[in-house]
């Protein structure tokens, strides 16, 4: 797998940039792991709803193909989008969404923060002052057998921007930081973790997926 480290980037390039690589990729391409911050950018996703966006501001609205509905993205937020060519592995998508999400819970625990997956809202969530707060969101778009798009962490984003939608479509829904949980993260070793987790993890998925195919899963 190819790690590429993007840096601070528009949206709409490293949108258009996942499509083209989907497209254009064959059994020989070897997948890529992309990590980014963006700068401020609302994304529509195909279940998105205009009514969930709730004021209008400078920060542009882009339409997306990945599933789930409007997010904000901005600096200082860790996105995370792995290029895989899941039927070439034999993977369903199910197993990962469970891999990016427990990913990001093993990343969060080391940095003592207690979070959880809900079954019927992908992302993970914190409780904080007695209410559910969430902390990634995850959207995904399968094509060709190949996944794109992926996982958002807040680290130590400005949130302000949230309050300007229904945040995934769920009215009132509360966001919060990394850093509103604790003030000593690393940022540079959140990122490290994640790609060492995440790789760990997909190789672990991909040699289960061969001895079940060929008949030697225990």
């Amino acid at each position: 797998m190819i790690i590429k480290d993007l840096g601070l980037t528009d949206y709409a390039p490293i949108f258009h940039a996942m499509q083209s690589f989907t497209d254009t990729r064959d059994d020989a391409t070897e997948d890529e792991f992309w990590i980014t911050e963006h700068h401020p950018v609302f994304t529509q996703g195909l279940a998105g709803k205009s009514e969930h966006i709730l004021q209008l501001s400078d920060i542009p609205i882009v339409p997306t193909d990945r599933g789930g509905q409007v997010t904000y993205h901005g600096p200082r937020q860790l996105v995370f989008y792995p290029l895989l060519n899941i039927k070439k592995h034999r993977l369903s998508p199910r197993p990962l969404v469970s891999l990016l999400e427990n990913t990001t819970l093993k990343v969060l625990k080391e940095l003592g923060i207690e979070a959880y997956a809900k079954p019927d809202a992908p992302g993970i969530y914190v409780d904080h002052h007695g209410e559910s707060h969430k902390i990634s969101s995850l959207g995904l778009r399968i094509r060709k057998g190949c996944c794109y798009h992926g996982l958002a962490l807040n680290v130590d984003m400005d949130l302000t921007p949230f309050g300007y939608i229904n945040p995934c479509g769920y009215q009132g829904l509360k966001m919060i930081n990394v850093s509103d949980l604790n003030k000593n993260f690393d940022f540079d070793m959140i990122k490290s973790r994640f790609i060492e987790y995440f790789t760990a993890g997909f190789t672990a998925l991909v040699a289960q997926s061969s001895r079940r195919e060929n008949g030697n899963e225990s």
